[in-house]
């Protein structure tokens, strides 16, 4: 990776997050690991992160209120959570915390890297085809600086919200079907990542409420269809 990336790690777990440390660090990432939210909070405000990498179940407190924090101080930072096969509610919880992904314990090393290569993408290196100065209503939409604003109001997108959105703008007037979306802009089809999706839509909906010419309609059954009409 041309930069060595910075990576928050917060696991309590000694054995598990001694491998995940000594296997980032293998692999490039510099990596700060912390075993409860509190320490890690204190180590966010200090440092400049790339990644937050957040046990969910953590002692104080928990990895989804140290996500909503985290989120609140930074919009676009990625933030992934570590959940165990039964807490499917949490996954939810997380998203609606602000997470952007999630890795189901116990999991395979190699997909976690690549995960986290898949997120730095993203976020270092801005797509050529990305739109400039979209116009959504009343609304200019910067893909590049992740933010959608007026002279009244302005909304600092996460990167996933601009992925989606610039999605729906490259794609306006057909219907798009959910898997199309998911495997677009998350990258899979998966049930909890659809319930996420279902999380960012309503976002969109917000954002864009009451903007002339710019609607997001679902199509049951199917998925969606963002109506725009360019300007």
């Amino acid at each position: 990776m041309p930069d060595k990336a910075k990576i928050l790690l917060v696991e309590d777990d000694p054995t598990l997050s001694y491998v995940v440390r000594d296997s980032l660090s293998n692999n490039g990432y510099e990596v700060i690991h912390c075993a409860d939210a509190e320490t890690a909070w204190a180590q966010f405000m200090k440092h400049n992160f790339d990644v937050c990498l957040l046990d969910v179940m953590l002692p104080k407190k928990d990895g989804m209120h140290l996500a909503t924090q985290i989120r609140q101080k930074n919009e676009s930072i990625p933030i992934l959570l570590l959940t165990s096969k039964n807490m499917d509610d949490d996954k939810i919880a997380g998203f609606r915390s602000g997470a952007d992904d999630y890795i189901t314990k116990p999991f395979n090393m190699q997909e976690l890297l690549l995960r986290l290569e898949v997120f730095l993408k993203r976020t270092r290196k801005k797509e050529d085809d990305a739109p400039k100065d979209v116009m959504l209503g009343t609304l200019q939409f910067d893909y590049n600086n992740l933010v959608l604003k007026n002279d009244k109001v302005e909304h600092q997108l996460t990167q996933r919200e601009a992925d989606l959105i610039k999605f729906l703008v490259q794609n306006a007037n057909r219907v798009l079907k959910r898997d199309e979306i998911l495997l677009n802009v998350w990258g899979k089809e998966d049930y909890f990542l659809g319930r996420s999706m279902d999380v960012f839509i309503t976002k969109v909906r917000k954002f864009i409420k009451e903007q002339p010419g710019v609607e997001l309609q679902t199509i049951h059954g199917i998925g969606f269809k963002f109506v725009y009409n360019a300007q």
